[in-house]
């Protein structure tokens, strides 16, 4: 009977305790930190679409040896067999990175980091980050200066960041269009935009491998297409020949785009419905009249 049950359940978790040692936790809390480690270096990386990947691959594997598919089957053993070179040799730079940090001590940062992730953004201060953005694109559009802002999403862009340099500052126009400046140290790489904050700085994106696309188009048009095609964040790209604004999301690019619709995208991906329902309205009315 339920009874029976809960006592027989409580009597092997006290045998389980009456033979725990000392050196067991010490054991569970070493296992516990290179998880740790490992898991924070994925979330920081683009790796974490590879992670998916392989969740699927092991999905499929359950299904086909369920439903006895031979030959299926007999592929995805060969694949397992393999995992772990396959994932030594997909993962080479994570673990680096992992043995990189473990190297340079930043266990405690990392910590923190990872708990101070997860604080949600304040809708009004995104907003303000938004307007920030959109006012120096257009500033910037108007004098034809060069600029590829990247707003990570959710996938993370440590890789890429670590490439740049980091800021970590509020977003204002005067910032971005300083980071854009051609005489700037910083002009010409990417600025990473990340939550509501100017995050880095002369970031190297990875360039599209399309070659389907028009060969008029520049470096940070390729970089911003390259960017999306492996993860999931918006790109925006002010020609400094032209001073058109484009906008790039998996892996495709939309050109000369105003900065209302600049306004527009960014408001409906990052703020809440109910608190831009009144503001796109507005701006839909404006533009309207512009016209």
């Amino acid at each position: 009977n339920l009874g029976n049950t809960i006592i027989d359940f409580f009597s092997q978790v006290k045998g389980l305790f009456s033979t725990f040692r000392a050196v067991d936790f010490v054991d569970i809390l070493f296992v516990a930190i290179i998880l740790f480690l490992i898991i924070r270096v994925i979330r920081e990386t683009r790796a974490m679409q590879l992670i998916k990947g392989l969740l699927f691959l092991v999905v499929v594997y359950f299904l086909v040896t369920f439903f006895g598919m031979g030959a299926s089957s007999y592929i995805m053993r060969l694949i397992f067999t393999n995992i772990l070179l396959i994932l030594v040799v997909l993962f080479a730079p994570e673990i680096r990175s992992i043995l990189e940090q473990m190297g340079k001590g930043t266990t405690r940062k990392a910590f923190k980091d990872l708990f101070n992730s997860g604080v949600a953004v304040d809708a009004a201060e995104m907003k303000k980050a938004i307007d920030a953005v959109c006012k120096a694109c257009a500033e910037m559009s108007d004098d034809k200066i060069g600029a590829l802002i990247v707003f990570e999403n959710e996938t993370l862009l440590g890789d890429i960041i670590s490439s740049g340099t980091l800021i970590d500052a509020k977003c204002s126009k005067e910032l971005i269009c300083n980071v854009f400046y051609p005489k700037a140290p910083l002009h010409d790489g990417a600025m990473v935009i990340r939550d509501d904050s100017v995050y880095a700085a002369g970031c190297i994106l990875p360039l599209t491998k399309n070659n389907s696309i028009s060969s008029s188009l520049g470096t940070r048009h390729r970089a911003a297409i390259g960017i999306t095609e492996q993860s999931d964040a918006f790109v925006f790209v002010v020609s400094e020949e032209t001073g058109a604004i484009s906008y790039a999301s998996n892996g495709s690019l939309r050109h000369d785009i105003s900065t209302g619709d600049m306004r527009d995208i960014l408001t409906n991906k990052f703020l809440p419905s109910e608190y831009n329902s009144d503001d796109k309205i507005i701006s839909k009315i404006a533009r309207r009249f512009k016209k």
